[in-house]
């Protein structure tokens, strides 16, 4: 978020936009990995009585995870390389 006191908002808008990038290669990394390990292409509706328990379950968790870690990382590099890395912590 941009601050309120009238921040700069390039690095709010770098992050928006390398998270999204982050999570589209990594939806399509995730969809590819679990056709080749399931031979199957993942779930589309996970709710579905169609769909297995743990099928369901363990493309949520995978999808899931796997995309918001590859936000958060993706976020934090662009910020970093606008912004610097942020406050140093004290040395005790």
């Amino acid at each position: 978020m941009a601050k309120k006191d009238g921040g700069d908002i390039g690095p709010v808008l770098a992050g928006l936009l390398a998270g999204m990038a982050a999570q589209y290669v990594m939806r399509k990394a995730l969809n590819f990995a679990w056709t080749k390990a399931t031979g199957e292409e993942p779930p589309t509706d996970v709710d579905s009585p169609d769909i297995g328990l743990g099928q369901a379950l363990g493309w949520a968790v995978m999808a899931g995870v796997g995309t918001e870690v590859a936000r958060v990382l993706a976020v934090r590099a662009a910020r970093a390389k606008l912004v610097g890395r942020g406050p140093k912590e004290p040395k005790r």
